[in-house]
């Protein structure tokens, strides 16, 4: 998972790539000319905020850089950066097949529908057709959704409203964010401290809400944040 800076100086390095300032940016993509400005990266309180899929999916199309590259920009890669918009002008790689996915259509669900029982595969993704959908530029192949915050439970971190992209077929490491589902339909976000053969235990996001630790045969799935839109 990226950080908060990263994220940010990506944005940076694409304007600068592109010889443009990042208001010229935002307008190219036909968004607010401040959406970038450097008083938008944190608010009054000091909290971060972070920029949307939707703004990211825009300055990506304006420029014609693929998800991959994006991500060479967060990883400060600026060779990985050039090589990959080479290949991506030319539409292929070597072996002539797409190496990038455009930004796509992902299921939205709300936290209600992800605690309700049948709208999962065993994997833990979402099954049927009619979800709600947001784009999400994503690598070729990789399964997400996106789940939208309601309440304050995960709060300061997560606010009403705001929309998180899990993936259940990311690998999960301590500290991580994750949401949980538990077998009684119970949805969480949490940072998971520690996961045993028989365990899994989870630090609260909110510090007025308690952490928890569940035998893992009371856990019916366990899927990584990998984003949020805020």
């Amino acid at each position: 998972m990226f950080s908060h800076s990263q994220v940010w100086s990506a944005i940076d390095a694409l304007a600068q790539e592109k010889d443009m300032s990042v208001s010229r940016l935002a307008r190219n993509a036909g968004l607010d000319p401040t959406t970038f400005n450097k008083s938008k990266r944190s608010s009054a309180d000091g909290r971060q905020r972070w920029p949307s899929t939707e703004s990211l999916h825009k300055i990506m199309q304006a420029t014609g850089v693929g998800s991959e590259q994006f991500v060479a920009l967060m990883q400060n890669d600026r060779r990985s950066f050039a090589d990959s918009f080479s290949q991506l002008q030319n539409g292929f790689g070597e072996e002539g097949q797409a190496r990038y996915q455009v930004p796509s259509s992902v299921p939205l669900l709300g936290l209600a529908q992800a605690g309700s029982g049948g709208f999962f595969d065993d994997a833990g993704l979402p099954t049927g057709e009619g979800w709600d959908a947001v784009e999400f530029p994503r690598p070729d192949g990789e399964a997400v959704y996106a789940l939208e915050i309601s309440g304050d439970s995960m709060m300061p971190l997560y606010r009403d409203g705001d929309r998180i992209i899990v993936s259940p077929a990311a690998s999960i490491r301590r500290g991580d964010r994750v949401v949980v589902r538990t077998t009684e339909g119970e949805v969480m976000a949490k940072v998971l401290a520690r996961r045993t053969a028989k365990f899994i235990e989870l630090e609260s996001i909110n510090p007025e809400h308690e952490n928890r630790a569940f035998p893992l045969t009371e856990i019916d799935w366990v899927a990584r944040i990998v984003w949020a839109s805020q």
